[in-house]
């Protein structure tokens, strides 16, 4: 009886072994391919000669490829410097060597856009200094790339605003922007990491950020515009700070002639400076032309009533007003740069703190058109609404003024939260924010009838919570007012099926937007077609990926494991999620509406915890975080040149 038991147990472990072997061959042989493929899409081919099939990578009985660095025979690293390269660097294609931790092409020949990095969500050190790439780096183009250690993007021809997803990167140890076309100012790096800051040589301007006033010099030289430790100090006594702010973010554009006119008064050594007659600046600002009245109309002070077209045009009559003088008085500080613009914190005398967002995409826009639409916006009541305040109009620009919220976006808390301090969202605070956002929703829908899309820019960066984690939404009724060239690059909407494949926008397309966001706050990842470079690609990677996974797996691959699951909220996580794909539909007439998706997330509830839950909760949360916590150990014991 023995001798039977053992022959069934010896032959398992022989065909256990076979699957071993077969295993690690098919893994060895894929990176092979992978790599023979990416080879392909490079030029000069004879660059990379000893790649060939003939041989595997990292494998015990051959030598490693030219610039192939291995770990535990996986592809670890690609060191590709110096050897004439260019073509195309297919993301896609590296992306499938999952122990991929760095790249670097330096000293090559590459040119066109930075490469969508933001697939190679695990890279530790990007090196892609001394190239050609050029344009403008998208804002987003290093979101989620929390373990990204070292980016050297030097000697290059990139231009634009430096991307502010950069500040978002908790482990940042080095950054090299030198030698670049970047212009705007440098965003405010907290990153106490950060031993090594480099963006000299460049076309940036303003204050220098506390965070990074420790660092030397040389790190800011070239840029005949940036003050501030360690550099000159900046001149704060003579224009006042957000006005300082709002010139050099419009490159002198508005700021000459708000400072003509508005200090006329006070500084009358800047207006014998101006020229007697208005400038071209002067005559674009639209001063002049909002007061156009034939006669001459000075008062006793001596100044013009032109100056009063400098103001802000309030649309709530339940708020402290204030003048554009003591807004632009006001001590103000840059809060990062989006889709559309800038924001900026300022802090008022009289205690109020107000958001003020530049707007450049509005320019086709008439002030009548433009007034009668801020005034519906004005009219708006909804507790998740942030309700516009006031604005500023002119051709070029718009500034529109909201009140301040302390608690930062959704996307921070979803994924960024640890490198910040606070703790993860659980799951009644995200289905109450999920609820919130489907009741404002379903509020504009009522109360803007005309519009196609009421919100049309439904994101978690769009989506701010107060102190009680309620979500308020920003950044909607946008449509009518952007540019149309420009809404189609930057907005949501723009970005869903119907319009990549038929070129039009319906009143489902904010559902599809509301789908993408509730599949990001079940999961805890970044909608991937929102923010894959490029355009014209129509495949849905987040739904993609969801249906790829039976339900019955939901809770173990697809729920963020920071939620703190229960066995009671699971049932209700998985309807949420069915909602979230009903949403996601890409055929417009199967895709649920707007009443009936606010309808099944009210049915939505929260299950009280019994002692039995509260153990459950309790010790699933530990486990994510003792896993989380041995993940990190691990990765850092990592070598990543």
């Amino acid at each position: 009886m023995a001798a039977r038991k053992d022959t069934p147990s010896l032959h398992a472990t022989f065909y256990m072994f076979l699957h071993v072997i077969f295993v690690v061959s098919s893994s060895e042989a894929s990176e092979s391919e992978t790599l023979l493929k990416f080879k392909a899409s490079l030029q000069p081919n004879n660059a990379l000669i000893s790649w060939n099939g003939s041989t595997i990578p990292c494998s015990e009985h051959n030598v490693n490829w030219v610039g192939v660095y291995c770990g535990k025979g996986k592809v670890k690293g690609l060191r590709l410097e110096n050897m004439g390269l260019n073509g195309f660097i297919d993301v896609d294609l590296l992306a499938l060597l999952s122990n991929l931790r760095t790249i670097s092409f330096m000293k090559n020949n590459f040119d066109g856009p930075l490469p969508d990095l933001k697939k190679l969500s695990a890279l530790r050190s990007v090196y892609l200094s001394n190239n050609n790439f050029s344009g403008e780096i998208p804002y987003d183009a290093f979101s989620g790339m929390l373990r990204l250690k070292r980016v050297h993007l030097a000697h290059n021809q990139f231009a634009g605003s430096i991307p502010t997803s950069l500040i978002t990167l908790p482990k940042l140890l080095e950054l090299r922007l030198e030698d670049n076309h970047f212009d705007g100012q440098i965003p405010d790096f907290q990153q106490e990491s950060l031993n090594y800051f480099n963006v000299s040589g460049n076309e940036l301007e303003g204050p220098i950020p506390n965070s990074l006033s420790g660092m030397d010099s040389s790190s800011f030289s070239g840029n005949l515009e940036l003050c501030g430790k360690p550099m000159g100090n900046c001149d704060e006594g003579s224009i006042p700070s957000i006005l300082v702010i709002v010139i050099l973010a419009t490159m002198a554009t508005v700021g000459i002639g708000i400072v003509v006119f508005i200090n006329h008064k006070r500084q009358p050594a800047l207006l014998t400076k101006a020229p007697v007659q208005p400038s071209n600046l002067q005559k674009k600002s639209g001063i002049k032309e909002s007061n156009e009245s034939g006669k001459d109309s000075t008062n006793r002070s001596g100044n013009t009533k032109k100056v009063e077209g400098v103001k802000l045009t309030f649309v709530r009559e339940d708020r402290e007003k204030f003048d554009m003088q003591e807004l632009l008085k006001a001590s103000a500080e840059i809060l990062g740069s989006g889709s559309f613009g800038s924001s900026y914190k300022a802090a008022l005398h009289n205690g109020q703190v107000m958001v003020v967002k530049r707007f450049k995409q509005m320019n086709n826009l008439g002030k009548e058109e433009f007034k009668e639409h801020m005034s519906k916006l004005g009219r708006l009541r909804h507790p998740n609404l942030l309700p516009l305040v006031a604005y500023y109009y002119r051709k070029e620009e718009k500034l529109l003024a909201f009140d301040f919220v302390q608690k930062a976006s959704l996307a921070v808390h979803l994924h960024v939260h640890e490198a910040l301090g606070q703790p993860s969202l659980d799951w009644p605070t995200r289905l109450k924010i999920v609820k919130g956002i489907a009741k404002s929703l379903q509020y504009m829908y009522n109360e803007l009838p005309n519009l196609i899309a009421p919100h049309g820019h439904l994101k978690s960066s769009n989506v701010l919570l107060n102190e009680s984690f309620d979500p308020l939404l920003t950044d909607y009724g946008l449509i009518p007012l952007i540019n149309q060239e420009d809404a189609r690059d930057i907005m949501v909407v723009y970005k869903s099926p119907e319009y990549l494949q038929q070129g039009r926008i319906t009143k489902k397309t904010d559902v599809w937007s509301f789908g993408l966001l509730i599949l990001e706050i079940l999961t805890g990842k970044f909608p991937a077609n929102i923010l894959q470079q490029g355009k014209g690609k129509e495949e849905d990677l987040s739904v993609t990926w969801v249906n790829s996974v039976v339900p019955e797996e939901w809770t173990n691959e697809v729920f963020d494991k920071e939620m703190g699951a229960t066995r009671n909220s699971e049932g209700e996580m998985h309807k949420l999620l069915k909602i979230g794909l009903a949403c996601c539909e890409r055929n417009v007439e199967k895709r649920w509406d707007l009443n009936e998706v606010v309808e099944k997330i009210e049915e939505l509830v929260e299950r009280e915890d019994t002692e039995e839950e509260i153990f459950y909760t309790s010790y699933a949360s530990n486990e994510a975080g003792s896993t989380r916590e041995l993940s990190a150990d691990f990765q850092l014991s990592m070598h990543d040149e």
